[in-house]
């Protein structure tokens, strides 16, 4: 029952703050700074294995551009991707799985790149291979090639009791080790679901008046199990 409670948890939309770096802090650094700065770059791709948080990291720059006034836009598929005239090029353009763009879709997005240098916009994208391994049209490779390319390096489990102790100590609020491990041997160990379960422990404990322990963990646990 503990498990099921546990993977029904909704992750909160994806920020930049609710993403657990681990060692890619480096990366968030720069992202934040690619969104913020316009013209300063106009590429920048993110590469890396399945599950590494690419997708959250792609909708959290959407999220950041709007929140700073830049018109945005986020492409869950490169063939979703339509006209540079149908959207603000000079805005931030996100566009996930650009490893699996076929020949018209890349002629498409190289037009786009090319666009949006002009506008002094941010073209965002990501990959499940590095720039080098992409079957995509040479000259879009090169293009990406230009910007920043930035690998996404997934949370080991050595790294994780480390990430959500500094996730809840820059929140305001603390994690004992063993409350860290109980988490970590009842929820699901992905970035998404171990975020959404500190969210919904922070706001349980906020309600509660109590720090987050394990015994609160256990009581928040048997809670939901009777709605």
């Amino acid at each position: 029952m503990e498990q099921l409670v546990l993977d029904i948890v909704r992750p909160e939309p994806p920020r930049f703050a609710n993403f657990l770096p681990g060692r890619n802090a480096e990366l968030i650094a720069a992202l934040t700074r690619f969104v913020g700065t316009p013209g300063d770059e106009t590429g920048m791709l993110l590469w890396g294995a399945p599950g590494v948080g690419k997708t959250h990291l792609l909708q959290a720059a959407v999220a950041q551009g709007r929140g700073t006034g830049r018109e945005a836009w986020y492409f869950s598929h490169p063939a979703t991707i339509g006209e540079p005239g149908t959207m603000s090029v000079g805005g931030v353009i996100a566009i996930d799985r650009i490893d699996v763009a076929d020949e018209p879709t890349s002629a498409r997005i190289f037009t786009l790149f090319n666009a949006v240098r002009e506008a002094h916009g941010s073209l965002l994208a990501a990959s499940r291979t590095p720039l080098a391994a992409l079957s995509i049209r040479e000259d879009l490779r090169t293009r990406l090639g230009w910007g920043l390319v930035y690998e996404v390096v997934a949370l080991s489990d050595e790294d994780k009791p480390e990430a959500l102790a500094a996730y809840a100590r820059e929140r305001g609020f603390g994690l004992s080790p063993e409350t860290i491990d109980y988490l970590l041997r009842h929820a699901r160990r992905d970035m998404a679901s171990l975020v959404g379960m500190l969210a919904a422990l922070d706001r349980y404990s906020l309600s509660a008046k109590r720090p987050i322990t394990v015994p609160l963990l256990r009581e928040w646990l048997q809670r939901e199990a009777k709605r």
